[in-house]
């Protein structure tokens, strides 16, 4: 199995985390400041199965500067290094405009084009609105990110076709295990089998039956069977098709 977007740094005692998911194929562990992508790279350096993302998160947009950009330049070029990241827009939270966001965007394509990293995609709107996806659906539709993913997939199946067509991929996350989620497990099942992920998000967003409780990477294996049951699949088979898609999008 494959975990493709944790947050491992962010964990309560992030090593006997990465112990508990010592038999997973990989796991992408991404930063979301300068300090978390530091520590997501260092984490990557004490396991073979750990790779790290650089980033930052569109909540923390309002921070970028030409220091920020230096440092988080620096990191990239490690080659544990596999995806520009987490990046995004994000008009939940109200922490960064939307010229920040797009400003943190546009650096971030900069950095998976110099050192050919995954871009990894966070999108979240207010209540009622899809305001961010539609940002993020004209800016991939006009940049063209060689390789991405949607993070976390919230269900829009717009934003998923524009990805799509683009070349992009679409991860599944512990909402995916939620009984009000249905539309979720709809979209798991209708979307292209070669373009889909699993993730944990870790420590957030814990799957069916850990809720409750802090998520980990150990914990991908209850999205991956809930995307099995979806698509109608053996957990083996979803876990084959799944780790050859990470391997692929992620050069590990």
């Amino acid at each position: 199995m494959t975990d493709t977007h944790a947050h491992v740094d962010l964990c309560e005692e992030p090593f006997e985390v990465l112990d508990r998911a010592a038999g997973l194929a990989a796991i992408l562990t991404l930063g979301t400041d300068v300090e978390h992508s530091r520590a997501s790279l260092e984490l990557s350096e004490s396991r073979p199965n750990v790779y790290a993302g650089v980033g930052l998160h569109p909540t923390e947009a309002g921070s970028f500067s030409a220091e920020v950009a230096g440092a988080l330049r620096e990191l990239a070029g490690h080659p544990r290094v596999r995806a520009s990241g987490e990046t995004g827009i994000d008009y939940y939270w109200e922490a960064a405009g939307r010229d920040e966001q797009l400003r943190v965007l546009d650096f971030q394509l900069e950095l998976a084009r110099e050192h050919d990293l995954v871009m990894v995609f966070h999108v979240r709107s207010q209540a009622g609105s899809d305001a961010a996806e539609r940002d993020l659906e004209a800016w991939l539709e006009v940049n063209q990110p060689e390789r991405f993913v949607l993070h976390a997939f919230g269900g829009d199946m717009r934003l998923a076709e524009v990805a799509l067509g683009l070349g992009g991929y679409v991860s599944f996350a512990g909402n995916l295990t939620y009984k009000k989620n249905e539309h979720l497990r709809r979209a798991a099942a209708e979307l292209p089998a070669e373009r889909l992920l699993v993730e944990t998000d870790s420590p957030f967003m814990p799957p069916v039956p850990k809720r409750g409780r802090k998520n980990e990477p150990a914990f991908v294996r209850y999205t991956l069977e809930a995307l099995a049951a979806a698509r109608g699949l053996e957990p083996a088979a979803a876990e084959k098709l799944t780790d050859a898609n990470a391997a692929r999008l992620f050069k590990w």
